[in-house]
């Protein structure tokens, strides 16, 4: 196996212009010994915000003449499946007749038959790798196209991620092409520590030590390209070539420099406006994550996403659990530890930081968390949220008060205070 040297262009806000990428690309790929390999691209889903259809147009020009087999895969997780006209967009065109030569799929996570089985991590590993958090084993099970191939490349953004730190690099395989067992622990042990703790935090943390484990178990060779990308703007500040391991040091560096932001004192009440790309509040629930650190106690988040219809549209268990803080599970745990333990997090990271009196029944939740959606007012107060009417936003008004903050494209920039 060819060995690859990690390799970066670009760096905290500047702009790495197409000509720039395309030859950084070319000269990477040249370096891995692909000729007659069967190719898997470990691509992002539509809730990230990159500029696919330039970076793989740029992969599919240099490898498709030259590789055996050559597919770009979607790193779903759990996420819905995406619609031939959702991929159509987010890639650029017609895949058929933009990217000749090489098939797009969706990560089929619910299909057993899509899945194989690369190993086991025991329970004592896993309780290492978890700092003692969690001490149950797991079978690592992971997309059939991806470990039947040669080589497997991810191409994606990095951004400071609620469960693992710094998103990118191995996440791409775990969760993203994962199946949702392993998925649900990783996330468990993510919510142990708390979204409010771990986001945008480098280096191996608990849950990519546990991520990193199940990957290494993939007998394909790991790549990857990864990206840090202006929020806001799409561009491209910096690209970084090598091991899935190698090349996300090198971006998670730069992406906890330019897209985490220091405030001086927390805010009162914010604004986070969600982009169309988050199409359910599953997803759109990282207008809380990236602020709920810079937000002052008893403070509100409204996430406001008029184009939201539901909570999420492939787990429906949410509407049982409602949103808590962690400890309303771990304290309950015996009447919580049969619901995906994924669903869990997710409530425990849109409802942040609080307590749970086991004896009396009383929650405290430290900040308000309020949807701004077409979701109505019955479903949002029965999933302990707070609701308000979207047509009542007057994001001027909201701009000109002076006890609160408004994020345009929320979800990509951390908020913290200094």
């Amino acid at each position: 196996m060819t060995q690859i040297e990690a390799d970066l262009i670009g760096g905290p806000d500047q702009h790495v212009i197409d000509d720039q990428l395309d030859a950084f690309i070319q000269k990477s790929l040249a370096g891995a010994d692909l000729d007659g390999k069967d190719v898997v691209l470990v691509i992002p889903d539509g809730t990230r915000s990159c500029p696919l259809p330039l970076v793989l147009g740029l992969l599919h020009r240099h490898l498709v003449d030259k590789v055996a087999k050559l597919t770009a895969v979607i790193a779903l997780g759990t996420h819905s499946y995406m619609e031939p006209d959702e991929i159509a967009r987010m890639v650029g065109g017609d895949p058929e007749e933009t990217y000749p030569g090489m098939a797009v799929v969706n990560h089929e996570w619910a299909d057993p038959d899509m899945l194989v089985n690369v190993g086991h991590i025991p329970g004592e590993r896993i309780s290492e790798l978890s700092e003692g958090r969690l001490d149950v084993g797991a079978n690592i099970l992971i997309n059939r196209h991806v470990v039947e191939s040669d080589v497997a490349i991810v191409v994606g953004p990095v951004f400071p991620h609620e469960v693992v730190g710094i998103s990118g690099g191995n996440k791409y395989f775990i969760p993203g092409v994962a199946s949702q067992e392993f998925i649900d622990m990783t996330h468990w042990v993510g919510a142990l520590i708390t979204s409010y703790e771990i986001i945008g935090t480098t280096g191996i943390t608990p849950v990519r030590a546990m991520i990193n484990e199940g990957a290494a178990l993939i007998p394909t060779q790991r790549l990857a390209l990864c990206l840090v990308v202006e929020s806001g703007s799409g561009l491209i500040e910096a690209a970084a070539w090598g091991t899935a391991e190698d090349s996300w040091a090198k971006a998670a560096a730069i992406a906890a420099e330019t897209h985490v932001k220091y405030v001086e004192k927390p805010f009162t009440r914010v604004l986070s406006i969600m982009a169309e790309r988050y199409e359910d509040i599953w997803t759109a629930a990282k207008g809380f994550y990236k602020l709920e650190p810079a937000v002052a106690d008893g403070g509100e988040v409204i996430i406001y996403a008029p184009h939201v219809t539901e909570v999420s549209e492939t787990h429906h268990e949410i509407h049982e659990v409602g949103y808590h803080c962690r400890d309303y599970f771990v304290k309950q745990w015996d009447k919580f530890k049969d619901v995906h333990w994924g669903v869990l997090a997710h409530s425990t990271h849109l409802r942040g930081k609080g307590t749970y009196n086991a004896e009396t029944g009383e929650e405290k939740l430290r900040v308000k968390v309020t949807l701004a959606t077409q979701i109505p007012r019955e479903v949002c107060e029965s999933i302990n949220l707070g609701y308000l009417d979207p047509a009542e936003v007057d994001i001027a008004a909201f701009e000109a008060a002076p006890d609160t903050f408004v994020v345009p494209n929320a979800g990509e920039v951390l908020y913290r205070v200094r």
